[in-house]
């Protein structure tokens, strides 16, 4: 039952990485309007952080590098808080997404790093 729910865990997180990833350069303007006015170079960011979103998605597929790819995404994950903070402090930005939308992102964030840590590590006695 445990490799199934690991198994589950980490479709959910090739699908949020990969398709997050993706999202990056289908919807570049969207996204970079959350990257808070005080990181530079906005449209980078965002093309960077798809791109390792991408690959942090693929590469947990390949059990060797599962956990560093694991750690990878963790700390993508941590990056990208300011973001999360950023639209939850200034909601009049992103009238399309409710409040409380905006205030579970953050949690949500804590869910997605135990999910990650959970699914990606070595279990092998």
């Amino acid at each position: 039952m445990r490799k199934v729910i690991v198994y589950a865990g980490l479709v959910l997180i090739f699908a949020y990485f990969f398709g997050g990833g993706i999202a990056h350069f289908l919807s570049t303007a969207m996204f970079v309007r959350i990257v808070p006015p005080y990181i530079p170079f906005p449209r980078a960011v965002v093309y960077v952080s798809g791109v390792f979103e991408v690959i942090g998605a693929v590469v947990i597929c390949i059990p060797s590098w599962r956990q560093r790819a694991g750690n990878g995404l963790m700390a993508l994950t941590i990056c990208v808080t300011p973001a999360n903070v950023y639209m939850w402090m200034n909601p009049q930005l992103f009238p399309s997404m409710s409040e409380a939308l905006l205030f579970w992102r953050l949690p949500m964030q804590v869910v997605l790093l135990a999910t990650i840590w959970w699914s990606t590590r070595d279990r092998r006695a």
